[in-house]
């Protein structure tokens, strides 16, 4: 199973959804970067995603897959599980 990581804050609903997601469709351990917690963190995520400064940000493998929404339209178009699998 790839590494997956999420960065992600303590109140929000969508990261709750995309770990949900990631672990329906297998992925057993899910690397959880708090940038509420260590701001600093916080611009590492802004560089790895191109920019992006919405949470979640999922990572599986070296793929930026990008946050909620981008990690439930790749499942809808069934590539997350395999993602999963192969990365």
């Amino acid at each position: 199973m790839a590494k997956v990581v999420m960065y992600c804050t303590a109140f929000c609903s969508y990261c709750g959804a995309a770990e949900r997601l990631l672990k329906s469709r297998g992925a057993t351990e899910i690397e959880k970067i708090r940038i509420d917690l260590d701001p600093a963190r916080l611009d590492e995520m802004i560089a790895r995603s191109g920019g992006r400064r919405t949470v979640p940000q999922v990572f599986i493998g070296d793929t930026h897959v990008g946050g909620f929404d981008d990690t439930s339209a790749l499942d809808a178009a069934g590539e997350l599980a395999p993602l999963l699998a192969r990365a």
